[in-house]
This record gives C-alpha cells, structure tokens and sequence, in this order.
C-alpha cells in the first residue's frame, strides 16, 4: 500500500469526491469511479481524521491523504504485435504509436492494444501504479493519434516520470494540421476567451477541462475554476491554400489533458483537419486549394495530429533525453499535396 498525498487547489469544488477528482495527478491513474470506490472503503484522510462522505466539505490547502492498495494483477493477454521502439534500456522504453492503436483494452478494444504489445514485448515486466498492475503508462496518447509515447519498465522509473508530467517538465510537442491560420494579428482569435499572445510568435490556449455536460463522450472548455487546467502554446509553422485556409501547427502542451489539443484548437476556431468528433465536417472555401489538395484534406481519416518531440530527464540517470518522430506515411502525403500549390 502507498500513501497518496493531495494538496486542495484554489476553488476547488464543495465535494469531496469532485475536488479529487480535479486535483488527484493524472499520473496517479485514479479514475473517479476508483476515487469514489476508495472514499466509501475509509481510504481517504484528513489529519489523520477519515473521510467515507464523498460530500464532505473541503478547502483550499486541506492536505488529503489515500491510501492506495497494492497493485493487483492486470488480466490481459500477451500479443506478439510489432512495436516501433525509438529507445529502450532497463527502465523505460520509447514507442512511436501508430494511428489506430488503442493505449489501453477497453469495451470495444478488448485486444490488439498497445498494452497486449508491450505485456508481449516485457515478458512480465511491469511497473504498478494507480491499483492495476500494467506496463508502466505514464502519458497517453488517443487511437488516432501517431507518435511517440514513453512506457516505464520498473517502477522507479514509473514515479520517476510520473512526476515530471506532473511538473510539466517533459517536453511534448505535436504537430498538426488544421483549418484556418491561427494567426496572432487576427482580432477574432485573439478575442477569443483563454486565447492569449506569447512571444515567438505563439498564442497560449488557457482553460479548465473536463468532460461535456451531456456527451459524456467529449471533453469541453470551462473557465472560473471548473475542470482541469490546461495550457497549450501554439506556433503557426506553414500555411496553405490562396487565400490561406488550413495551417501547419506546432502545438506543444504544457499540462496532458484527455483531448487537450483537439478542444483547444477547436475552441479558438481552428480545429484539426479529420478531427469528425470536434471539428464536424468543416467546409473547404472555394478554390482556394487544388482539387488534388482538396481531395486530399476531405479525405483524412483521422484527426491530423501526430506527437513528434518528446523529451524529459532520464527518471534514473538524470540524463536529458530528447527523441523525434518523423510524420507518419498519412500526414506526410498530406502535407506533400498541400505543398504542391493553390
């Protein structure tokens, strides 16, 4: 058993279970329904005093201890299904993920996951955090998301990386294609609630996230203190079309919330090409690409989005690390008819 320790932020919710459910890292893999699970078991403390009323009041600063389980075992099949290992050693490995790879078994995904791959590829290494024994997830990264994802192999290094993201010392950087030009001299975007300037020539994204009032399915902005909060900085790389309707982005996240980028960038006006759950089918104006380009654009099949820079301090060595993916065959032929001209 371990002792998770949790600092209540500033506004938090009046509840007990939904100021947890804010505050607890996301390294810490403590689903609400687990959180709510441990509150009701007496896991949950305050000064020593328990807490088993998910209502329970709490304020800014209240230290909040769990007393998390030791991992059980995680009951999923071993497949043989083939990686694209970037960089390995003892502790960790870098994999650069396909588009179409779940990270974890789910309803609907029970197999063919990252998870099966990596159980294969361990032989029976594996970290534990969060309850369940698995192959050391520190950060996720969506189906239809390609590239590059860090996995710890001990446990050391699991807590070790852990609690980089949760500094938000990694590096991620992602880059994506998107519609329109998500420019810093546009009144509209700059306008735009959580949109701020930054040097460089970036913009900043700034709001809270969490999952939308009525599709459960979805991740949706707030602001005033509710959700989690999120920080992307977004860099305009190349534009295309004449006059200019979709844009190459580097979108580099400074905190890792489920769909971060895709509802941001759908939030200041520029969602990401493909993107059918945040973007809906967007309109390409006019002529403003040739019909090579065009066909192109409506014919991507996943959000355009690709996880190419990670970097972080190597959670044993203390070595910097630094890893790079190339696009990925969809994005590059993308890019490459976009490139051809208007």
């Amino acid at each position: 058993m371990s002792i998770l320790r949790v600092i209540i932020a500033a506004d938090p919710p009046p509840r007990l279970d939904k100021a947890l459910a804010r505050d607890v890292p996301e390294a810490a893999a403590l689903s609400r329904t687990r959180l709510a699970r441990l509150i009701a078991e007496g896991a949950v403390s305050r000064a020593g005093v328990v807490l088993a009323d998910p209502k329970a009041r709490v304020a800014e600063g209240d230290a909040i201890e769990i007393a998390v389980p030791a991992a059980q075992s995680y009951d999923v099949t071993a497949q043989d299904i083939p990686l694209a290992v970037v960089f390995e050693d003892d502790d960790l490995i870098v994999i650069d993920k396909p588009a179409g790879m779940v990270v974890h078994p789910a309803p609907g995904s029970p197999d063919g996951t990252l998870v099966n791959a990596l159980l294969h590829h361990f032989g029976g290494r594996l970290s534990g955090i969060g309850g369940e024994k698995r192959p050391g997830i520190v950060h996720r990264i969506d189906k239809d998301t390609s590239g590059l994802l860090v996995v710890a192999k001990s446990d050391r290094a699991h807590h070790g990386l852990a609690a980089q993201f949760e500094a938000h010392s990694a590096r991620r950087a992602y880059r994506a294609v998107v519609h329109g030009v998500p420019d810093r001299a546009d009144p509209r975007l700059m306008g735009t609630r959580g949109v701020s300037s930054r040097g460089a020539g970036e913009i900043t994204i700034t709001s809270g996230l969490a999952r939308h009032k009525t599709d459960r399915q979805r991740q949706a902005v707030y602001f005033d203190g509710q959700g989690r909060h999120a920080i992307t900085h977004v860099k305009l790389l190349e534009r295309f079309g004449t006059p200019p309707c979709l844009s190459l982005v580097e979108c580099r996240l400074e905190t890792g919330r489920t769909h971060q980028i895709r509802v941001h960038m759908a939030h200041a006006g520029h969602a990401l090409v493909g993107d059918a759950v945040y973007g809906g089918r967007r309109k390409l104006p006019g002529s403003a690409l040739r019909p090579q380009a065009a066909a192109a654009v409506q014919g991507f099949g996943r959000q355009a989005l690709h996880a190419a820079e990670l970097g972080f301090d190597h959670p044993v060595t203390g070595a910097a690390l630094l890893f790079e993916a190339p696009l990925p065959a969809d994005m590059a032929a993308l890019l490459e008819a976009l490139q051809g001209g208007a």
